[in-house]
């Protein structure tokens, strides 16, 4: 029996199986990409308003928990994930600036009607996103995660580092204060 032979055959076995591993382990990353990458970007999206800077704060927040192994220790995927893309995004938060705003915004911008041609040509989603782009940040926010995003009032405060009542406080005065402004617009349209 050669024993240096036996352990060359172990330590391939071992390589072998540490390549298995660490295969598993990124084809189980890139799943978790597949399944959230487009959530969180409307995250991102939601705090920064400019698709190029969303854009960055996935990629970034998916190299931190890649590298870091964050996303082996998540118990709840949807709101740890969304979690780490917000802070991400808070990061950036202050370099965004006028110029850096997509072009698509800025000319969707200019081309904004009035409230009144709004309501007249019968486009209530589209005033609806406008009123709910004009609500102050602290209600547009929780309001975006809460019912675009579809989560719970606790993951937007685990999300957003709010309590949850207070999330809930603000959803139901968002929602209070697009009501009222919708129905402003219907009575001008009257």
């Amino acid at each position: 029996m050669d024993i240096a032979a036996e352990w060359t055959r172990h330590a391939q076995r071992e390589r072998l199986a540490v390549k298995d591993e660490e295969m598993a382990a990124v084809e189980e990353f890139a799943a978790l990409v597949g399944r959230n990458a487009r959530r969180m970007f409307r995250v991102a999206y939601s705090l920064l308003r400019n698709s190029h800077d969303a854009e960055d704060a996935v990629q970034e927040a998916f190299l931190k928990l890649h590298r870091g192994g964050g996303w082996r220790r998540m118990e709840d995927e949807r709101a740890f994930l969304a979690r780490t893309v917000w802070r991400v995004a808070l990061d950036k938060l202050p370099r965004c600036g006028e110029g850096d705003r997509d072009v698509a915004e800025v000319e969707i911008a200019s081309l904004d009607e009035s409230p009144e041609e709004l309501a007249a040509s019968g486009d209530e989603r589209e005033l609806l996103r406008q009123m709910i782009d004009r609500l102050p940040e602290d209600l547009r926010r929780p309001l975006v995660l809460s019912a675009i995003e579809e989560m719970t009032s606790v993951e937007v405060a685990v999300v957003m580092g709010i309590p949850e009542g207070t999330v809930r406080t603000r959803v139901m005065r968002a929602k209070a204060e697009l009501r009222k402004r919708f129905e402003a617009m219907r009575e001008l349209q009257r």
